[in-house]
């Protein structure tokens, strides 16, 4: 009897231990087959900057002297593309100047570092606007220096830097031959300026060293 029901137990036994093992297995197959999420790649504190520049280019594009307020501060100096200096009052003045703004702004932000409570932030910048020829379009480089106050950043200081201009719809000039530059790595700015082809051999190709 003892024997017999020694029997029946070992059969159970091995009975849930399948079942677990197939359970485990299934489970691992699931998890296989799910896409492994992206970490972002991104810093709180870029995301933090990134998002003032956007309320800076939604202040601008819906022509809002608040949101203009909470961005600029009462000592801020900008500095054009062209090399127009103008302050705080003056930016927020031309928000009600009849074609003087622009239709849209967007500003991407590429760097950011830290002194204290002075942010420095290096980005690119798409500017549109239309033209009694059309639509025109500007893109470039911008730098600007903010000031952390009362919880909130302010800007100092804007400087932008022209790197290419299109009037869309305009007759599109023979494109010349490429430029190439004697630079190992020439200047390349993401999505806005590509930058001349490098003369030098690609990092690790070519006659080893003796």
């Amino acid at each position: 009897m003892i024997d017999g029901m020694g029997n029946q137990s070992g059969k159970f036994s091995a009975t849930i231990l399948a079942c677990l093992i197939g359970l485990g297995v299934s489970a691992r197959g699931q998890q296989a087959a799910q896409p492994a999420a992206k970490p972002s790649t991104a810093t709180p504190a870029f995301r933090e900057m990134q998002a003032v520049e956007d309320r800076w280019s939604d202040a601008v594009t819906r022509r809002d002297q608040y949101g203009m307020e909470l961005v600029l501060a009462p000592q801020f100096i900008g500095i054009s593309a062209s090399g127009d200096v103008t302050t705080r009052n003056q930016q927020i003045a031309a928000l009600f100047v009849k074609g003087s703004g622009p239709d849209s702004l967007e500003q991407k932000v590429i760097s950011v570092r830290f002194v204290g409570e002075i942010a420095i932030v290096n980005g690119t910048y798409v500017v549109s606007w239309k033209t009694e020829k059309g639509p025109f379009q500007e893109k470039g480089i911008f730098s600007h220096v903010f000031e952390h106050v009362h919880n909130n950043w302010l800007c100092l200081n804007s400087q932008r830097t022209v790197v290419a201009e299109n009037l869309k719809g305009a007759v599109q000039e023979k494109p010349k031959s490429a430029k190439r530059s004697d630079a190992a790595l020439p200047m390349h700015i993401p999505l806005v300026y590509k930058g001349p082809e490098s003369t030098q051999p690609p990092s690790g190709s070519g006659t080893p060293p003796p």
